[in-house]
């Protein structure tokens, strides 16, 4: 051991990471990738927490990719066409319909509102898709439209919470996160969990939809970017060569295997792991968001525009993350809030300009995981946190066509691994205001989700507070929704 090597063994991690430059590049990327080991795993190894895992049961999918519309996309112009409720348009909705509700911002008695746009069966399976999707009725034989989920939320977060980890309260894990602590990842390189947002702005949850809450914070999701630096503090700092953090990584990984040896707090191993996977990402990251090397029929498909921040960037840079062994990719969309407000938030005026946005994205996504016999055991799910009502919201006399929140009745879609293509599943009313047929709530679907991965939802479980925590809520009345499943 030379002189500096051995002068460097008598710092204190503190001292070192205070002196050589690796501390707010290399801390912040740990921050957002590690944490802590999962399942107990002994502090004294070399564990990956992020290492495969066999699922414990027979799995449909490998991974999934959750296309999230926030804001609430408008059920009834994209696929709950209601003939009553356009033949009713304009009339003043019965008051059945509205004793004991609550809503967010209706006031008194508000008139129905049937949607102004045109919708057409698709496919062999001739399911009812909105004119304003175009290029996802080239697909719907590999849909699965679901009519009947509903929740016990109408405010954006905490709905959003309830969704994507079991509560409408911060605190808990992501679904994400609890995937890839049930199974970890299949790329070395790249995180487990990744997120991609668009539209200007986070969605209304926060972080805290891919945060990773009471599990370790190995496992939460690690935002990323189709423009600009894809992963934030994953370079080095200036000055600071290859090399150079090579072997300050050595030095900083020795310094803490002392630590853990001495102390055994497992939080200690797990940095070593995201230390190492945070220079692997160096050279991975740049490679994977590199949408330039695409071919120019791929961008034609997806309508994508590389170097610019696009929800049709995201798709391919989710397929790309997809084909390198990414367990859950998220993608958030901000967006969908049609109050009717103003023009953009017009549903005659504004929404089919949103939805290009996303159609021709989505649709190419599909397709292109078709192509490369990704789909078959790639989950995708399509959806927002709520409904909206068949009532124009007309707040402060908007002339403007708007819908507000709706918790009793929304429209998913699901498609690929282990999913019963081209049908519809679920029913509502003549209005599309309740579920008539095949009631599915949050806690349904992330207990199908795990389901198809191969995971037990009931037996999916982290000690905390006292608690066996769970994904799917404390209680045993989530259904695995045997009606989606091929």
């Amino acid at each position: 051991m030379n002189s500096n090597d051995l002068r460097l063994t008598h710092r204190t991690r503190r001292q070192f990471l205070g002196n050589t430059g690796i501390g707010v590049g290399a801390m912040a990327m740990a921050s957002l990738t590690g944490g802590t080991t999962a399942r107990g795993a002994s502090p004294t190894t070399s564990e990956n927490p992020l290492a495969p895992k066999s699922a414990p049961l027979p799995a449909k999918a490998k991974r999934v990719i959750y296309l999230h519309m926030a804001g609430a996309p408008p059920q009834h112009d994209m696929f709950d066409y209601k003939s009553k409720l356009v033949e009713l348009n304009g009339q003043p909705c019965p008051q059945s319909f509205l004793e004991g509700q609550r809503f967010a911002f209706i006031k008194g008695v508000p008139k129905l509102l049937g949607t102004p746009h045109q919708f057409k069966k698709c496919g062999q399976s001739g399911q009812e898709i909105s004119e304003v999707l175009p290029h996802l009725s080239e697909v719907a034989d590999d849909l699965c439209i679901v009519k009947s989920m509903t929740t016990d939320q109408f405010n954006h977060a905490p709905a959003e919470l309830l969704l994507f980890t079991g509560s409408p309260r911060f605190g808990g894990a992501s679904m994400g996160s609890w995937i890839t602590y049930g199974l970890g990842s299949e790329s070395e390189d790249l995180p487990g969990f990744v997120v991609l947002v668009s539209g200007g702005t986070d969605p209304t949850g926060g972080k805290s939809l891919w945060g990773s809450g009471f599990l370790p914070s190995v496992f939460q999701g690690v935002q990323c970017r189709s423009a600009g630096e894809p992963i934030l503090f994953v370079n080095n700092p200036a000055g600071m060569s290859r090399e150079v953090r090579r072997q300050s990584l050595d030095t900083l990984k020795e310094l803490n295997e002392q630590e853990l040896a001495r102390v055994g707090d497992p939080e200690t191993q797990s940095r070593i792991s995201q230390y190492e996977l945070a220079f692997r990402m160096q050279m991975a990251v740049p490679d994977v968001a590199n949408l330039a090397s695409e071919p120019e029929h791929i961008h034609a498909m997806y309508g994508t525009e590389p170097g610019k921040a696009s929800f049709a960037n995201n798709c391919l840079l989710a397929r790309r993350m997809l084909e390198r062994g990414v367990r859950f990719v998220q993608l958030f969309d901000w967006g969908w809030d049609f109050h009717g407000t103003g023009a953009g938030e017009d549903i005659k005026l504004g929404l089919p300009g949103k939805c290009a946005t996303v159609d021709k994205p989505i649709a190419a996504l599909l397709k292109d995981l078709k192509q490369r016999g990704l789909l078959e055991d790639t989950l995708v799910v399509w959806g927002g946190e709520f409904g909206r009502t068949a009532m124009n919201e007309e707040r402060n006399g908007s002339k403007f066509l708007g819908r507000d929140h709706h918790p009793h009745a929304y429209s998913i879609w699901l498609a690929g691994a282990g999913i019963k293509a081209g049908q519809t599943y679920g029913a509502t009313d003549e209005i599309g205001y309740f579920v008539t047929e095949g009631k599915m709530d949050p806690h349904d679907l992330q207990a199908t989700i795990l389901h198809l991965l191969g995971l037990d939802p009931f037996q999916l479980k982290y000690p905390y507070q006292g608690l066996n925590q769970r994904l799917i809520g404390p209680a045993n009345t989530p259904k695995i929704q045997q009606g989606l499943l091929a």
